[in-house]
């Protein structure tokens, strides 16, 4: 909090104070921290020079239009700077100069006297006003020198001098029936102003007691808000003289600089003598009111007393606090560190004593906390970590209580933005997943859709899918698939071959927008399935196309004898490399039949001598759908020296690579099908 004075008196830019020296900053770095001057009040006497760091004056000051008779006048200000957020509270004290002389409200004083008032007798005078306050003030007051009164100056209890004419000497009306005197008002300012006013006194005959009030000063104190009609007091005035001269009327006593102020809140009851409140009265307003009140008698001449009467406001607990949001950072980062400034808050109460003692509370579960910058002024910071992820954002309820009895509370609420920070990695629903697709399918078919969260939002939360090349393929995994890196979708960049590969991992990562980008990634096993698209491969007899392979047996072949068998593999799998062999159905019947599950050809009935050779026409079908088929054509000729058995009528070859090869094929594919 910083403090600077001004006289009232200087002009517009006048230098009150540097500002940048006592907040202990740079001046450049003034404008970039955009400080800022805020006023308390409505209007605006002040201004702030950036380019040199002063707070100037704006307005030439007038401490008695800014502040009356309040014997102090403060201005308050509020300085905010930004990056980082602070608020600094400015006191500027403005100085009373003596620039308003003294003024009597009324120019001429007429008083009357009897001639039979006794010395010592007093004759109270108008109070001069001077606005300036402290040793500015009226100091003293002087009359002109007269062989029979004398000025006596009385102290009220505000510190007010009262002037009041003293007589000092018998008076003679028949002599002297006027006296005509000057009455100056002095202050204590430098140089010493005054003013004047013209006093008459006439000297009368007869009524010689004036209505005396006991006492003469005296202090009520009366709680504020009282109903209206409330008896403030009965002031007890006593006239020695009796019949008309001893009849007191009461009045109220105003000068001119404040003609009605305590009238239009009190009412005086002429007669009785009673004052009443006839308006509410409001300590936050005026805490004490001075009345002065004359008491005249119904004598000729009339005389008069008067009587001051102090009345003190009880301050009761009417007003409840207000608080002042100043300023608000929303929305706040996530991440941001314990401490960080979100709000400066600001809090009154109009009351007095521990009714204007106001305290603030937030929920205890927020994570933000109030810490006090300095009297009534709050800054509410965060107190733990914030995750948007949890919460998007608070409803913070600032309550003020304050002291009195019965407690008055105010609160407040708004909201509280948490703004996003890229702090969470794009989730799979699944690590791992299984897809399944047909071999042959068309390029671009769709094969899987693989799906992925984040929990941030905006930017950090757009996703975009990829599929990474982890070299596990001879070749790279790209030229089989692509994904949409919209929406995850795997599609096939060319057809597939159940035969070439059976199973493909399909490593896929998806990557956020965010600043750095999170990722995660997932592996699709994607599996082929077999389709029926390789006919069945007759391995043996190995025969050119369109040619026939012969085969001799003996021409008393038995039924049971096995002529030869025939063996065939299937590229494919399961059912579709399911194999059987039968014989093409021909004209004539034929003594032989195959074996449909193992290929073997043996004689089914009894051969006659004379038989001829027998064409035969084995086919190979498959299991797959449609079915696929391969055939061969045998010949069989029955001979007389043939004898030997079909496994030493196979006749095969010395071992050769493609034996070797052909042996390896029929193992493959009979360990294939017992597998399945």
């Amino acid at each position: 909090q910083l403090h600077y004075s001004v006289p009232e008196d200087r002009e517009p830019g006048f230098s009150v104070g540097d500002l940048a020296k006592d907040l202990g900053v740079e001046v450049r770095s003034l404008a970039a921290r955009n400080l800022r001057l805020v006023s308390e009040g409505g209007q605006r006497h002040f201004q702030v020079d950036l380019a040199a760091g002063v707070l100037l004056l704006d307005s030439r000051l007038d401490r008695e239009a800014l502040c009356g008779q309040s014997p102090t006048c403060s201005l308050h200000l509020q300085l905010v700077m930004e990056n980082p957020l602070q608020l600094h509270r400015v006191e500027v004290d403005v100085l009373d100069v003596n620039d308003n002389a003294p003024q009597f409200p009324k120019p001429e004083v007429v008083l009357e006297i009897t001639e039979v008032a006794n010395p010592g007798t007093r004759l109270p005078l108008e109070v001069a006003e001077d606005p300036d306050m402290g040793s500015n003030s009226i100091s003293t007051y002087e009359l002109s020198p007269s062989k029979h009164f004398a000025l006596s100056i009385n102290v009220r209890g505000d510190g007010v001098k009262m002037p009041e004419i003293v007589l000092e000497k018998a008076l003679d009306r028949e002599k002297v029936p006027v006296h005509h005197l000057t009455l100056t008002a002095l202050d204590g300012g430098n140089p010493v102003r005054s003013g004047t006013a013209k006093v008459t006194i006439h000297v009368l005959d007869a009524n010689d007691n004036p209505p005396v009030c006991d006492p003469p000063i005296s202090k009520v104190l009366l709680e504020e808000n009282v109903p209206v009609g409330t008896l403030v007091t009965k002031l007890n005035v006593t006239d020695l003289d009796e019949g008309p001269n001893g009849d007191v009327e009461y009045s109220f006593k105003t000068s001119n600089n404040a003609p009605g102020k305590f009238t239009k809140l009190f009412s005086l009851d002429a007669r009785t003598g009673e004052i009443r409140t006839k308006a509410p009265l409001d300590y936050e307003e005026s805490s004490a009111y001075e009345i002065a009140v004359r008491a005249r008698d119904k004598g000729s001449p009339a005389m008069e007393g008067h009587c001051h009467l102090r009345v003190e406001l009880i301050d009761i607990n009417d007003n409840s606090p207000e608080i002042v949001l100043t300023s608000v950072s929303s929305p706040v980062q996530e991440d941001a560190t314990p401490g960080t400034v979100i709000a400066l808050i600001g809090v009154k109460d109009s009351d007095s004593g521990d009714n204007g003692q106001v305290r603030l509370q937030i929920a205890k579960e927020l994570p933000f906390k109030l810490v006090s910058s300095f009297k009534e002024h709050f800054s509410l910071v965060t107190s733990g970590p914030l995750d948007r992820e949890k919460a998007s954002g608070y409803n913070i309820t600032v309550r003020a209580v304050d002291s009195g009895s019965p407690q008055r509370a105010t609160q407040k609420t708004f909201y509280l933005r948490i703004a996003d920070v890229n702090d969470n990695a794009p989730n799979f629903s699944s690590p791992f997943d299984t897809a399944h697709i047909q071999e042959n399918s068309l390029p671009g078919t769709s094969v899987f859709s693989v799906s992925a969260s984040d929990p941030d939002e905006g930017s950090n939360a757009k996703l975009s899918y990829s599929i990474l090349d982890n070299g596990m393929q001879d070749v790279p995994i790209s030229t089989y698939f692509r994904i949409d890196q919209d929406n995850g979708t795997i599609y096939t960049v060319r057809a597939l071959d159940y035969e070439q590969d059976k199973v493909f991992q399909v490593p896929v990562e998806v990557k956020d927008a965010g600043s750095p980008a999170l990722s995660s990634t997932a592996v699709v096993h994607v599996f082929v399935l077999d389709e029926n698209d390789n006919a069945p491969n007759i391995v043996y007899p190995s025969v050119p196309k369109g040619s026939a392979f012969h085969q001799a047996i003996p021409a008393l072949a038995e039924p049971g004898y096995l002529v030869t068998k025939i063996v065939a593999v299937d590229a494919d799998s399961g059912h579709n490399a399911w194999l059987s062999y039968q014989l093409q159905e021909s004209a004539e019947a034929l003594p032989f039949q195959v074996e449909r599950r193992s290929g073997e050809i043996r004689v089914a009935q009894a051969l006659r001598e004379s038989e001829d050779s027998h064409r035969l026409v084995v086919e190979v079908r498959d299991n797959g759908t449609p079915s696929l088929s391969a055939s061969v054509v045998i010949v069989i000729s029955p001979e007389e020296s043939s004898m030997q058995d079909f496994s030493k009528s196979l006749d095969l070859p010395q071992s050769s690579p493609e034996d070797t090869n052909l042996t390896l094929y029929l193992i493959i594919s009979l360990v294939s099908i017992s597998l399945v």
